[in-house]
């Protein structure tokens, strides 16, 4: 009869494979948590992309309810009676215009902010959270005599990532 070694692993052995178990969960976990914080970041990309074309839309509703005329949607400083300021500006209220980026903007107290049910899931007792880590800048470009292009920067700033920026570009003629 053949005899059979009893050997097994030797601790040398199970320490190595130990650690090198220990490095894997270890680059999991890390990758984990990563996609955990892309995640709670897609909520500011969201709100970003709603917010430039929130600026857009209030540009095109200024030329077809006739609030702005033709020869004033542009940037302030680019021509006569420019209404739309230059530079990177805090989400407020439109004012009473209802245009979004001018003079007229209502950012007194608190920034526009999103409102969300309260607690017991309903909005009675709703939770203002104020958007004051957004901007956003409009920059309108004449390509001819009836033809811009409007360009809305939102930059936003999250967690470990900062300014984040979102552009939304787009083309309104003279005619709706």
């Amino acid at each position: 009869m053949r005899q059979c070694s009893q050997a097994g692993f030797t601790l040398i052995e199970m320490m190595i494979a130990t650690v090198v178990l220990s490095v894997g969960v270890l680059g999991l976990a890390a990758t984990l948590a990563d996609g955990l914080a892309y995640m709670d970041m897609s909520k500011y990309d969201y709100i970003a992309q709603q917010k430039a074309s929130e600026a857009v839309e209030s540009i095109f509703t200024a030329r077809d309810m006739g609030e702005a005329t033709w020869a004033s949607i542009c940037n302030v400083g680019t021509g006569t009676g420019c209404i739309f300021l230059n530079g990177p500006r805090q989400l407020c209220d439109p004012g009473p215009d209802g245009i979004l980026g001018t003079a007229d903007d209502n950012c007194v107290g608190l920034p526009d902010a999103i409102v969300l049910p309260g607690p017991d899931g309903k909005f009675g007792d709703a939770v203002r959270v104020p958007l004051s880590n957004f901007t956003r800048t409009i920059t309108i470009t004449s390509i001819n005599a009836n033809l811009v292009q409007i360009q809305v920067d939102v930059i936003y700033t999250s967690g470990r990532w900062k300014d984040r920026k979102y552009t939304l570009i787009s083309n309104m003629s003279n005619f709706s």
